[in-house]
């Protein structure tokens, strides 16, 4: 299975839709929270800290690693509350945040898969809420990206994302490469795959009128 086609399978998978808080509240509380009272900043806290959480724990982060990711989120929040234009779209502001902290640390432990990654990555822009056409624009993205990426880059990731899941020596062997350079390359692979992605959302944003 090639890295396009696994990508829209990834996409095609279903996501449990969770109840969101209500928007002129949130704003009001965002509102209250700018001013700098406390009883907001608590209820925020409590109404997103088991979303920040799961996505956490779904990177199959441990512990510390989560505890860090939620106390990451939360500061980044208190560093750009006064630039936030949307409040009422907060709890996607922090599944966002929450998602691109625990691939950096998911990435540098190695402790997910290459398909996992690109999974999460389509979901990067997403809301708690996972719009099915958010995330069907998400995974043409990252198939367009795909495509441009090296052909060597493309053969690892789609040996490594494919079905059959080859151990590293049978997939060194088909590339020609040394097992212990398959991880860094995979990395340089995702990393530059990211950077496309970014550049492809850079072309698409809508000039000034």
């Amino acid at each position: 299975m090639s890295i396009s086609q696994l990508a829209a399978t990834r996409g095609q998978q279903k996501y449990a839709v969770k109840p969101s808080a209500d928007d002129g509240d949130l704003v009001h509380l965002v509102a209250q929270a700018r001013a700098g009272e406390d009883a907001a900043w608590e209820t925020l806290v409590e109404r997103f800290s088991g979303l920040v959480a799961a996505i956490a724990r779904r990177c199959r982060l441990g512990d510390a690693d989560v505890a860090e990711v939620s106390q990451t989120t939360w500061l980044r929040l208190v560093e750009n509350l006064d630039r936030i234009e949307q409040p009422e779209r907060l709890g996607a502001w922090l599944a966002t945040t929450s998602r691109r902290e625990s691939l950096r640390i998911a990435t540098r432990q190695g402790v997910l898969s290459t398909s996992e990654e690109l999974h999460l990555l389509a979901d990067d822009e997403a809301e708690p809420l996972d719009s099915a056409l958010l995330r069907d624009e998400q995974v043409r993205d990252i198939q367009l990206a795909a495509a441009r990426l090296p052909a060597r880059c493309q053969r690892l990731l789609g040996l490594l994302m494919g079905d059959d899941d080859l151990p590293y020596k049978e997939i060194a062997e088909q590339l020609s490469m040394p097992i212990g350079s398959i991880g860094p390359t995979r990395g340089r692979c995702l990393d530059h795959l990211r950077q496309l992605l970014a550049e492809m959302q850079v072309a698409q944003a809508p000039t000034p009128g």
